[in-house]
């Protein structure tokens, strides 16, 4: 193994190589001129001159070496990192550049990771079928992936271009949507082309400058795939109810015949009365539908808490510490007495004792949030992500519809409503509405 050599013992080394000549150059000059001051002066001068040489010599390649790593870290300022530098000895220069080799080798491996990330980020960017469209604070759009351009510029380039410019050549109600900002769906064509789009916005700040990204989804296909499969499930769930009231109509009918031919009419009054009962089922089950369908536009008025209160307890049972008298909220009374009384009438139906279903108002900033709570079996995580979901239900009998009509009155109105399990069992459903409209 060759030992390490130190720079400060190589440039010891060679300082003393020129004293040694002027040493010994004094001495022969001072015989030869027989003159003190001048051999000194003249080995003086030598010795100099043979220190500079020397040490310019021994200072060449290190100086060379860090003119190489000035240049090395100005790439690495730029980005390249592709230069390694090369050191021949063992002293500490030789160190200095296998740490300046490792560095730049750290950063490769970092940059390609980098590089492979945005190009895996960047495919999956120009080949979503979301279009994607980022804004910049002036209007201009500074990308724009696959999807945008073919909906929005026939393919072509987009960056660079106003967004209005660009808007301004296409459908109306794409222009009426992100002029309204905010998320929300639009439709583009007539009955027999129609086309549905939902449009997300979202601002934020790239740089230190605010940018807007736009994202424009195309459901169409999606939604028709929806309903088929609606439709599928309505048709199952009218043959349904429909086969179980027709089915026993169609036989009592036949009894009653029976008991004609055989003129036991003091008989006839129970089937009758069977048959009334099946018919009032599928009326109410029909009317359900109907209701569901064609849920008309709230017609907003004045109404008292707590009288509006009091008038659902007539109709069926639940607990309540009715709201002070001035409390009154602005809604469609027929319509809000129609979710709660579905929201009641589920809390009995799920097990819980009729003295543990509670309803509570309270009144927030802007909203009243109405909670209907039970002590029943609850429901299972994956129901509840499924409940406010038309025609699902967890009832074997039950028509799903419900939970989806008293989702559709409060959204109606503007507002929301949520399903959670309690802590110690049972459900809470809570029915937000705007405070005034």
């Amino acid at each position: 193994m060759t030992p390490r050599t130190s720079l400060a013992g190589k440039l010891a080394a060679l300082g003393a190589v020129p004293l040694i000549v002027a040493v010994a150059g004094g001495v022969l000059l001072d015989r030869w001129l027989d003159a003190p001051v001048l051999a000194a002066t003249l080995a003086g001068t030598v010795a100099v001159t043979l220190w500079a040489w020397t040490v310019h010599r021994a200072l060449a390649p290190a100086m060379a070496l860090f003119r190489a790593m000035a240049g090395t870290a100005t790439s690495y300022r730029d980005g390249d990192f592709s230069f390694d530098l090369r050191w021949d000895g063992h002293d500490e220069l030789a160190e200095l550049v296998a740490a300046h080799n490792e560095l730049g080798a750290t950063l490769r491996d970092q940059r390609l990771g980098l590089v492979q990330r945005e190009l895996l980020l960047d495919t999956m960017v120009q080949h979503t079928p979301v279009a994607m469209v980022l804004v910049d604070a002036a209007g201009r759009i500074v990308y724009a992936n696959l999807a945008a351009r073919r909906l929005l510029h026939g393919g072509s380039r987009l960056e660079g271009l106003a967004l209005a410019t660009v808007l301004a050549a296409g459908p109306e109600p794409m222009r009426a949507a992100v002029a309204r900002g905010g998320d929300g769906l639009f439709t583009v064509g007539g009955e027999d082309d129609e086309e549905i789009y939902h449009l997300a916005r979202r601002g934020f700040r790239l740089n230190g400058r605010a940018h807007d990204l736009l994202l424009i989804r195309h459901l169409t296909a999606e939604l028709r795939r929806q309903e088929v499969r609606t439709w599928k499930k309505v048709i199952r769930v009218i043959s349904h109810e429909l086969n179980n009231s027709l089915g026993p109509v169609a036989s009592l009918a036949h009894s009653g015949g029976e008991l004609v031919r055989r003129g036991q009419i003091d008989r006839l009054g129970q089937v009758f009365e069977a048959i009334e009962e099946r018919a009032q089922h599928l009326d109410g089950f029909i009317r359900g539908y109907a209701r569901f369908a064609k849920l008309p536009t709230p017609r907003l008025e004045d109404v008292g808490w707590a009288g509006f209160l009091d008038r659902l307890r007539t109709q069926v049972a639940f607990e309540v510490e009715l709201p002070p008298a001035d409390w009154d909220g602005r809604f469609d009374p027929g319509q809000l007495e129609q979710a709660v009384l579905n929201l009641v009438k589920n809390a009995h139906e799920s097990g819980s004792a009729p003295g543990a279903i509670e309803l509570a108002l309270h009144r927030l900033p802007g909203w009243w949030r109405l909670e209907v709570r039970d002590r029943g079996a609850g429901m299972p995580e994956a129901a509840l992500a499924s409940a406010l979901v038309p025609f699902y239900s967890t009832k074997r009998t039950g028509t799903g519809l419900g939970l989806a009509l008293a989702r559709e009155i409060a959204e109606a109105h503007g507002g929301r409503i949520a399903l959670a399990n309690r802590p110690g069992g049972g459900l809470v459903v809570t029915l937000t509405i705007p405070a005034s409209a």
